[in-house]
């Protein structure tokens, strides 16, 4: 799974990218830091089953921390967008190219109002602008892709047949068959600008990060446009850098998604510049923002669950004896058999049965795993 992050130039997506994932990129107050994307992981965090199950946990391809259970996930920093990019301008091919790839976006906008359309300094400039065409350019690059698909296909005999057709032009898109489907239960192919809109916000679903609400002009805008946007979050990115680089050093106790406790020794300024981040942001919105951003995005949006694989139920772990090593991300709906392919290609070709770790009883191939399921797959030696 990827998250892109989208948006206009010199928003402070660079800072979410840091922010998420602490790794050192460029940030400048300037058009076009981010030419080519950076690449990093990130972490969904979710309540760890070890909780329940009373055990310690050995992950493997995940953390543990406070039985929270840290899942990566590869973040992408896109570069920046600008008015009219589905038709070349600024570096508008690249950023839509790179999104392909994502299976989720969001969209950082600069909510205090001070940069323009094009990401020069202004004053009093609107962010529900950014939100519009930010969404129009990339719904407008998707008609121009799926227009052209269409050009390709000469006679279609039933809707079976366009479905398939369409899913094999734009599987470069990571648009599959459920996504086509769906769209075309609400927009006809013949409108080639809804049927694209339709298709993208159902494949590539999109959170707007209101960044920098830190500041006062951030904080009224935010206002304005909360009940407008359902999938609007308040974020400070530099908050939360701030906080990482605190814990770091040793000076606060944090963990992402919730507040901070002060355990080494700061001096005034230190303590200010903390204070403020826990009255101004912390307590006000229930943290930065930027985990819940990446939160919603694959739980909400996306409606992903996080599923268990063990070699033995009863002892919860794998052939080695580590306990709950591995956890999955996959969507909600997914069959044990079709997980089973997900953690091995071979543990699908052999499938038998799976065993839920709770119940004990077998599951069939095509039974839907839950949220939090621990699950050993049986397959044939």
């Amino acid at each position: 799974m990827i998250i892109g992050l989208v948006g206009k130039t010199n928003t402070g997506k660079s800072s979410f990218f840091k922010a998420a994932t602490m790794i050192d990129v460029e940030i400048a107050n300037r058009t076009f830091v981010t030419i080519k994307p950076n690449v990093g992981i990130a972490y969904v965090i979710t309540d760890c089953v070890c909780k329940e199950f009373s055990v310690d946990c050995n992950p493997k391809n995940s953390l543990c921390k406070n039985k929270k259970r840290y899942i990566p996930v590869k973040l992408l920093d896109i570069a920046g967008l600008v008015p009219d990019a589905h038709l070349g301008r600024g570096l508008g091919n690249k950023f839509l190219d790179d999104i392909r790839q994502a299976s989720v976006l969001i969209h950082i906008v600069d909510f205090s109002g001070l940069t323009d359309q094009e990401g020069k300094p202004t004053d009093g400039y609107n962010p529900e602008n950014d939100i519009e065409f930010v969404e129009k350019e990339i719904d407008l690059w998707f008609a121009d892709v799926i227009g052209r698909a269409l050009q390709k296909i000469k006679k279609i005999t039933s809707k079976s047949e366009l479905v398939q057709v369409l899913s094999e032009q734009l599987s470069g898109l990571e648009i599959t068959k459920q996504h086509i489907e769906q769209a075309l239960e609400s927009a006809s192919i013949t409108d080639v600008t809804k049927f694209a809109s339709v298709i993208r916000k159902n494949s590539k679903p999109i959170i707007i990060a209101a960044n920098k609400i830190d500041l006062k002009s951030s904080n009224e805008n935010f206002e304005k446009l909360k009940e407008k946007y359902k999938n609007l979050i308040p974020t400070s990115a530099e908050a939360e850098i701030t906080m990482k680089k605190a814990a770091e050093k040793g000076f606060i106790e944090y963990l992402p998604g919730n507040g901070f406790t002060i355990i080494g020794n700061l001096d005034e300024k230190q303590k200010q510049a903390l204070e403020f981040i826990k009255n101004s942001i912390i307590e006000k919105y229930q943290g930065t923002g930027v985990q819940k951003c990446l939160n919603d995005a694959v739980f909400q949006l996306l409606n992903y669950i996080a599923v268990y694989p063990v070699a033995d139920v009863n002892k919860l772990s794998d052939k080695s004896g580590n306990v709950l090593p591995d956890v999955f991300l996959i969507p909600e709906g997914t069959t044990v058999k079709e997980f089973a392919a997900k953690v091995h290609t071979q543990l699908a070709e052999k499938f038998i049965a799976g065993i839920d770790a709770r119940t004990k009883r077998k599951l069939a191939a095509d039974h839907q795993l839950k949220n939090n399921d621990i699950v050993e797959i049986v397959f044939a030696k």
